[in-house]
């Protein structure tokens, strides 16, 4: 005959027992899952505030730029000279600002008067500039790039959905993309959407991106004393790179105080580029930032404009692009 188990005092005490160490392993788990959950969320606001510091500081490294154009443009008014070149203290190195807490505001002004603004291609009207349209099919030849065509970037901002010609891309190419897009059909709102061009390479776009912008003012011109020496082969088409080069050479010795000087260089043969849509004097510029704080980088770089006032504002800001500073740097001290 199979005895009964036993039900006594000893029994319940070990069931109890296992009761309550298994109510202790459940609290442990749920207390080692608060703990992350806890670890998880503390980094997350550090991180945060660390970013949020970092991006304080690049608009701090932004006012201080704006502050040096505006002596600048005071400095030229006091002298007379309304120029801008690259021999002045904003275009010839990035600045270095020491920080309390053990970090580092890396600030560059780079001119973008110089560069040809891709947005003259066409006109409010939607009409093509012939003008832009020579100057910048010259500095994709004096560039060496055959990959892309200036049809192709007409077509990207132009209004209609009819290519100007074989060479140029309108939706019916870009829908066959993976994923497929349209043709912007508006001026170009950052020079990073070169690279939705049809027949664009990284390769391309690196090398075309110092001579070019994308400014939302049209008309302004070329800045004779800072476009490099592709953009001035672009102003005619006799201007081999060699005489390019001489030209920046003399230029870096004394820079250019009048147009006509220019103009009448004997580096350009038979007959200088026209004065129209030249000029010695940039209203747009670049500021690049780079904060290092609490062993984070922030990166930042914000279009600005200076007007006939001496104002300058900012129009744009963008914080995906980095290793742009490039200039030597000059550390600037509290006194």
């Amino acid at each position: 005959m199979t005895r009964p188990p036993e039900t006594g005092p000893r029994t319940q005490q070990g069931v109890a027992l296992i009761m309550v160490l298994l109510a202790m392993a459940l609290v442990v788990m749920l207390a080692s899952g608060m703990t992350q959950q806890q670890n998880i969320r503390v980094f997350k606001a550090g991180h945060y505030l660390a970013q949020q510091q970092g991006q304080s500081i690049a608009l701090g490294a932004e006012a201080f730029a704006r502050q040096i154009l505006i002596k600048d443009f005071e400095d030229d008014k006091e002298n007379g000279q309304m120029i801008d070149s690259l021999d002045e203290f904003w275009a010839m190195r990035a600045a270095i600002l020491p920080l309390d807490d053990n970090g580092v505001a890396e600030v560059q002004i780079d001119d973008l008067g110089g560069r040809i603004n891709l947005n003259d291609l066409v006109t409010v009207n939607g009409q093509v500039d012939p003008m832009t349209k020579e100057r910048v099919a010259r500095l994709l030849m004096a560039l060496g790039i055959t990959e892309i065509s200036v049809d192709a970037l007409v077509d990207w901002i132009d209004p209609d959905d009819q290519t100007v010609s074989a060479y140029g891309a309108e939706d019916g190419q870009y829908l066959m993309a993976e994923p497929g897009f349209r043709a912007a059909n508006q001026p170009f709102v950052s020079v990073s959407e070169l690279r939705l061009i049809e027949g664009m390479t990284e390769e391309v776009y690196v090398a075309l991106r110092p001579h070019v912008s994308t400014l939302p003012v049209s008309g302004l011109g070329i800045n004779v004393n800072t476009a490099t020496a592709e953009v001035l082969m672009s102003l005619n088409e006799e201007l081999t790179a060699a005489q390019a080069e001489s030209i920046i050479e003399k230029r870096a010795q004394e820079r250019f105080e009048n147009l006509q000087a220019f103009i009448n260089l004997p580096e350009f043969r038979s007959a200088g580029p026209r004065e129209a849509g030249l000029l010695l004097q940039t209203r747009f510029f670049e500021v690049v930032s780079r904060i290092t704080y609490d062993n984070r980088v922030v990166n930042m770089v914000s279009t600005v404009f200076r007007d006939q006032d001496g104002s300058v504002r900012t129009v744009h800001r963008d914080t995906g692009q980095k290793n742009r500073i490039t200039k030597e740097p000059y550390t600037i001290s509290e006194g």
